[in-house]
């Protein structure tokens, strides 16, 4: 067991951060600040937008907009979520610089959350797979439940391993581990990761742990002496799936961060400009929608 030499955090904040805040909607010209906020603390790969029905998911309503609004910097990886081939052709046209599709691990969980089978959902993400790939622009692969499922409880590790294999076979260039409802435990994302990494290799897979119980930085501790070197996180931990009754929000960015600091861990990310970031968007959201958003380590500086 060996932590890695660095580490590449993927900030979800403005696409799974958000997508599930309650109240009114947020402002376009507040998701652009936060997304132009994010890319100036030094982290090269920021989820931008989910192109998927206003009518599902009304605060992800302005995608288009908000990719166009916001200002690219050089070296940054601005992504979008595209659950089928509408919202891969709306992301392309709106310059994302790469996408993602999503499945889960748990039968019950993907017929709720996009009304059909596992097998229903890698079917349907061949021609996005084959279309991205004509337009050059690369696809990141979700694997949500992988540690539990609010429908059917526990999952086998090896259903997860199924599933993000025939993801990163039909070209997904990295997997990202969704424990979606933060069920997991230490032990439980080692024995997960153990199955996944027969069937997919430990640098193309990413951690991406909510923080229900308070489990996800000791579950992070524990993917990393295991050589996961990509991490997904929501500065002041925003966000939660809209499906997935009780699930509280990501694991902190902030609070990512300052693990991985105190390993010795490079992430090239400036930890006091995140902070500052996750308390504008707190005070913003709770201005704008009336929102309790619990500030993340080291946010709170009133």
């Amino acid at each position: 067991m060996s932590f890695p030499a660095s580490v590449r955090l993927f900030e979800m904040s403005p696409r799974d951060g958000l997508q599930n805040e309650p109240g009114e909607l947020i402002p376009t010209a507040i998701k652009v600040e936060l997304i132009n906020r994010l890319s100036q603390c030094g982290l090269s790969h920021i989820e931008a937008a989910s192109f998927v029905s206003p009518k599902w998911v009304p605060q992800m309503g302005d995608a288009s907009d908000v990719m166009a609004g916001i200002t690219r910097k050089p070296g940054v990886t601005y992504a979008a979520l595209t659950p089928n081939m509408k919202g891969l052709e709306s992301a392309i046209a709106a310059k994302a610089d790469e996408v993602a599709v999503f499945s889960a691990a748990s039968e019950a969980f993907t017929q709720k959350n996009i009304n059909c089978s596992i097998a229903e959902s890698l079917e349907r993400f061949a021609p996005i797979m084959e279309t991205a790939k004509q337009s050059g622009i690369k696809v990141r692969g979700y694997v949500s439940t992988v540690m539990g499922c609010p429908y059917q409880g526990d999952v086998d590790p090896k259903q997860v391993a199924k599933v993000a294999k025939a993801m990163f076979e039909m070209g997904c260039y990295e997997i990202s581990l969704g424990d979606t409802i933060g069920v997991g435990t230490p032990l439980k994302a080692k024995r997960m990761l153990e199955a996944v990494s027969k069937e997919v290799p430990i640098n193309r897979l990413a951690a991406h742990f909510h923080d229900t119980y308070g489990q996800a930085i000791g579950n992070l501790y524990a993917v990393l002496e295991e050589g996961i070197a990509v991490i997904d996180a929501s500065v002041a931990g925003l966000g939660g799936c809209p499906y997935a009754k009780g699930a509280s929000g990501n694991v902190a960015t902030e609070d990512v961060l300052y693990l991985l600091n105190g390993l010795g861990i490079e992430t090239g990310v400036d930890l006091q400009k995140l902070i500052n970031t996750g308390h504008w968007i707190t005070q913003q959201l709770n201005r704008t929608s009336g929102s309790k958003v619990a500030l993340a380590m080291g946010g709170c500086d009133e």
